[in-house]
C-alpha cells in the first residue's frame, strides 16, 4: 500500500534531499521550502529512515485541510485514521506548532487534536479509556495560514543521531547539514578527503559513511520499527540491502587536523564508534601547517567565527591564514562554511559559488572554489 511522507531538511538542502530520494526509489518525489514530500509503502519508510543522510526525520501524512476554528479541527482530525496504525495499548502524544492561522493557541490546539484522536480510536476499538502503555506513535501538526497537517513520526530522535556522536566539541555541525555539503561537494567512492578544522569529526566521519555508502542510520533504532502495523521484515530486509550496498572495496580516504589535542581524540573516539576508524588521519596540527599528501582532493570545513567560538577578528585572522594554507591548485576544491560577509575579504580571493545556508538558527554562506573543469552542483 502506497503512503504519503514528507521529510524535513535544513533550509537550501531541498534538492539534495529530493535526490536522495529519488535515488533509493521514493514516487512523488517534491520539495517544498524546509521539506520533501514523497510516496512508498512500508519498505520506502523504513530505507528512508535507515539511508536518507539529510533529512532530519521521516513523518508519514495523515491529512491536510483547513481550519479556522476548533470546531473545524475537531471534526476534520476525527475523520482521519489512526486506528490504521496505532493499536488498543499504544501511546499516542501531541505536539506542533501554529504560524499566521486564526488557531494560534499550540496547547489548545494539542488538546484538540488529542481528544478528536481519542474519540475516533473509541469509536473504532469500542473502549472508552485508553492505557497508552505501548510504543509512542508521536502526532504531530503543523498549522499556517490555516492549512493543517496531521502527521505521525516514524523516526523518534532525529536521525542527525546517527548514534556515532555522543559528545561533541563546543560547536559541532550538524551531521544532516554537513552531510548535505558533502553531497555538493561530490564526494565519491573515490575521492581524498581534507578536513583541518575538524574538531569532532562529524565532516570527516560523514564523508567516509558516504565514500562507502554506508547507512546513515545503520546503527540506531527508529520508533516506527515498534509500531504492530509494520512487520519486523520489512526492517530486516532493509538493513540487509543497506548493508549489501556498502562499498568495501572503496577507494574513499580522509584526512583531518584540529590545534585542540582534545578536539583530536574525539575525533578519532567519534570515527572509531563509526566504523570507519581504517579510513580517517587526524592529528593535533594548526591551519598555518596544513598541508595536503595528495595531488586532487575535497576540502570541507567549518571553521571557528565570531558568533561560534572565536571574536570577529580572531576569525578573520584564521580566514587569512587559510587563504595562504588552502593552495590554488587544479586537483582541489575547497567548501568553507561561514556567517562572515565579508569572508571572502579575508580569506583573499572569491568563491566560484556561494550557496545559503542555516546551521542551526545562524545564516551562513558556503563558499565553493572549484577548479576550472567543474563546479559543485545546486
Amino acid at each position: 500500500m502506497e503512503y504519503q511522507y514528507t521529510a524535513p531538511c535544513h533550509f537550501g538542502l531541498e534538492s539534495v534531499l529530493s535526490g536522495e530520494l529519488k535515488r533509493m526509489g521514493a514516487q512523488n518525489v517534491a520539495a517544498i521550502d524546509g521539506r520533501v514530500s514523497f510516496t512508498g509503502d512500508f519498505s520506502i519508510l523504513a530505507r528512508a529512515n535507515l539511508n536518507l543522510r539529510t533529512a532530519e526525520r521521516v513523518l508519514l501524512c495523515l491529512g491536510e485541510f483547513e481550519a479556522r476554528s476548533f470546531t473545524e479541527l475537531f471534526d476534520q482530525v476525527r475523520q482521519l485514521p489512526f486506528e490504521e496504525f496505532i493499536g488498543k495499548h499504544d501511546a499516542f502524544p501531541v505536539k506542533g506548532h501554529s504560524v499566521h492561522s486564526q488557531l494560534h493557541s499550540v496547547p489548545d490546539c494539542q488538546s484538540i487534536i488529542k481528544k478528536a484522536a481519542v474519540e475516533r480510536l473509541k469509536e473504532k476499538y469500542g473502549l472508552s479509556w485508553f492505557e497508552e502503555t505501548g510504543p509512542v506513535h508521536q502526532i504531530q501538526f503543523t498549522i499556517l495560514k490555516d492549512k493543517v497537517s496531521i502527521y505521525l513520526d516514524t523516526s523518534g530522535a532525529g536521525l542527525h543521531k546517527r548514534g556515532y556522536r555522543k559528545n561533541g566539541n563546543e560547536a559541532p555541525i550538524k551531521e544532516t547539514l554537513a552531510a548535505g555539503i558533502l553531497d555538493l561537494m561530490r564526494v565519491r567512492r573515490d575521492s581524498v578527503f581534507y578536513d583541518p578544522f575538524c574538531g569532532s569529526g562529524t565532516f570527516l566521519i560523514e564523508a567516509a559513511l558516504k565514500g562507502m555508502n554506508i547507512p546513515a542510520g545503520i546503527n540506531r533504532n527508529f520508533a516506527a520499527q515498534q509500531w504492530d502495523c509494520i512487520p519486523a521484515k520489512i526492517w530486516a530486509e532493509e538493513r540487509t540491502r543497506g548493508l549489501d550496498l556498502v562499498r568495501r572495496d572503496a577507494k574513499f580516504a580522509a584526512y583531518g587536523s584540529d590545534i585542540d589535542p582534545k578536539a583530536v581524540e574525539l575525533a578519532l573516539f567519534n570515527a572509531n564508534k563509526a566504523g570507519i576508524a581504517p579510513r580517517v588521519r587526524i592529528r593535533t596540527r594548526s591551519i598555518r601547517e596544513f598541508r595536503t599528501v595528495t595531488d586532487e582532493g575535497i576540502i570541507v570545513t567549518n571553521p571557528p567565527y565570531g558568533e561560534r567560538l572565536l571574536d570577529v577578528e580572531a576569525a578573520r585572522k584564521i580566514y587569512r591564514d587559510m587563504g595562504k594554507a588552502f593552495e590554488r591548485r587544479d586537483g582541489f576544491t575547497y567548501a568553507i562554511i561561514s556567517p562572515d560577509e565579508k569572508f571572502e575579504q579575508y580569506f583573499g580571493r572569491r568563491a566560484s559559488k556561494r550557496r545559503k545556508l542555516y546551521n542551526g538558527m545562524l545564516k551562513c554562506n558556503l563558499y565553493c572554489y572549484v577548479p576550472r573543469a567543474g563546479k559543485p552542483r545546486g
